[in-house]
């Protein structure tokens, strides 16, 4: 259930709140209760017939205006039909609370009943959690307004502050979200963009690449090729000093991100192409794996290739690359020298008896 669908549920219970108002002040407390009351079943009935659905929600509701209106009538007080919406506001503050302070999200798992088959990425999942504590400290704001109006200020200030207020928050709120996505998309608009990934390898979205850098929970493709010759030597790569991750470290022969729209394919020739200035080549599959570290998580495409002849480092992409013996980074391993994700390649290579 996203902000727009919970407005949306929230709306007809508002409306029977009017009728009391305009009803009240022309024929009384009584009519204005009797008519509200009816209004609501009605409306209830009209969204059945309507969307031919049964809304949980939108019939507890209607609930409530029915019990409480009926109390009050007979009470012969309006204050429990008045704390109506501050009811639902406790509720939904507690349904808001638990999901954005807790581990357990109970507006994901009821987002999931209206998106079907649509999911999130870790970068929605993460700004959903931001709009729930924000929607939380707006319902608990409004829920205590109306308990404070229905007790010590008058049907008018209440009515104004159960429906106008409410509707001034909710617009405000989303105005300023939809200005926040434009800066953001103006900030962005000239940066590369990389594509997000499920574990699986999906694509669910797609971010910046400054923000894919400083958000662990973004997994994003990327392909590593290994390059070994006819004696089984591997080809490593020198990273430059001025690389963000593992700085002046030896690495794996090719590396490089997947951009928006590539297939692994063709990322691969081209992170190839660009780097050692090769292109044709075999290139066979080999594993596919997660490598997280403190500001980014990778889901690994690893190939590997036999080629020798026609290498030519790309001074702008690599420092320096040479064939190094299996026993050489044998003897290197652990000390430093060796970028950690290349180590873990290496002993998935030997696993595997590719070398």
């Amino acid at each position: 259930m996203n902000r727009f669908q919970l407005l949306k549920k929230i709306l007809p219970g508002f409306l029977p709140l009017i009728v009391f108002i305009v009803v009240d002040e022309l024929f009384g407390i009584s009519a204005g209760l009797i008519v509200a009351v009816c209004f609501g079943i009605v409306q209830l009935l009209f969204i059945f017939i309507k969307d031919k659905i049964f809304d949980k929600f939108i019939f507890f509701d209607t609930g409530l205006i029915v019990i409480l209106g009926c109390v009050s009538y007979f009470l012969e007080n309006a204050i429990f039909f008045k704390l109506k919406p501050a009811l639902i506001g406790t509720i939904l503050c507690i349904i808001l609370g638990i999901s954005a302070f807790s581990k357990t999200n109970i507006m994901a798992l009821l987002s999931k009943r209206y998106m079907g088959d649509l999911t999130l990425d870790t970068g929605q999942i993460s700004q959903f959690n931001k709009s729930t504590k924000t929607l939380f400290y707006i319902f608990s704001f409004h829920t205590i307004l109306v308990i404070y109006s229905a007790f010590f200020m008058s049907k008018e200030a209440w009515a104004f502050i159960s429906t106008i207020i409410f509707y001034l928050l909710f617009g405000a709120y989303f105005l300023f979200e939809l200005i926040k996505i434009k800066l953001n998309n103006r900030k962005y608009k000239k940066e590369e963009w990389l594509p997000l990934v499920s574990e699986s390898g999906n694509i669910t979205g797609h971010a910046p690449r400054s923000v894919v850098h400083g958000n662990k929970e973004l997994l994003h493709p990327v392909v590593h090729l290994h390059v070994l010759n006819s004696r089984k030597q591997i080809f490593l790569q020198k990273r430059p000093l001025t690389k963000l991750v593992q700085p002046d470290k030896w690495d794996t022969s090719v590396g490089g991100h997947v951009a928006v729209n590539e297939t692994i394919e063709n990322a691969l020739k081209r992170e190839a192409e660009e780097e050692l200035g090769i292109n044709n080549f075999d290139p066979k599959f080999a594993y596919r794996y997660i490598w997280k570290t403190d500001i980014e998580s990778e889901l690994v495409f690893l190939f590997y290739t036999f080629f020798e002849n026609g290498i030519k480092v790309n001074e702008d992409e690599v420092v320096e690359g040479r064939f190094w013996n299996i026993s050489e980074i044998n003897s290197h391993l652990n000390d430093g020298s060796l970028t950690p994700n290349f180590e873990v390649e290496f002993n998935l290579l030997k696993k595997m008896s590719i070398i």
